[in-house]
């Protein structure tokens, strides 16, 4: 099945294609700690930034947040290094210590909002054209650049004691990306019952070892 075009091809106009002829270097990013304050006229307002995320990113239960946080678990689990700002505009999430591409998807049964029923359980795999913040160019191809797929699915049930911190609650799925190229129902998502035919769970504490297990078995 294939995937549905998201959106119209934008129309330049003169002015941009000026705008775009002229490269400005990228920005050096430097890793924050929370204690920076919000300055006005010299002066500190008394706020910080530590303040910005805990007023906007306290909710990790629902879709947009919980999936930084999924990025940021499996990158604990690989022993990533966590001084090396991440790249929401990279080709894939994460990089392993041993050089292992690594795309992550999340998802879960509860939300923060008032529900009917639990969520179904899907995780996109379609293929996207990435851009090269190096280069500011925008890939040709759609592709699935990592290595390795880790879906995350926060499990648990019951709204008054989810916690996402508690990695306990949470269960993991790997798979080399070569399978999820191979997968021939859908170009654009999986469910969980066709991903549980594919691989079996497994805890937080076994997941660096089974990225590597996948990443050495792939086929190619």
């Amino acid at each position: 099945m294939l995937c549905r075009e998201e959106s119209k091809t934008r129309k330049f106009s003169v002015n941009d294609y000026i705008f775009l002829s002229v490269m400005l270097d990228q920005i050096e990013l430097k890793q924050k700690t929370g204690n920076e304050p919000l300055t006005f006229n010299g002066k500190e307002t008394g706020i910080k930034l530590i303040d910005f995320w805990s007023w906007g990113f306290s909710d990790i239960i629902s879709n947009t947040a919980r999936g930084r946080f999924a990025e940021f678990i499996v990158a604990t689990a690989l022993n990533t290094d966590l001084s090396i700002i991440t790249d929401g505009w990279n080709a894939y999430d994460l990089t392993s210590p041993e050089g292992i591409k690594v795309e992550v998807k999340s998802a879960a049964y509860l939300q923060s909002w008032i529900q009917k029923d639990y969520s179904k359980i899907s995780f996109s795999i379609k293929a996207a054209r990435y851009w090269d913040s190096r280069t500011n160019e925008m890939a040709k191809i759609p592709s699935r650049a990592s290595d390795v797929y880790v879906f995350c699915l926060l499990k648990h049930k019951d709204k008054a004691t989810i916690n996402p911190m508690n990695l306990e609650q949470w269960e993991f799925y790997v798979l080399p990306t070569i399978e999820i190229n191979n997968y021939k129902r859908s170009e654009c998502s999986i469910t969980l019952k066709s991903l549980q035919k594919l691989t079996s769970n497994i805890s937080y504490n076994n997941l660096r070892e089974t990225v590597i297990r996948a990443y050495k078995n792939r086929k190619t």
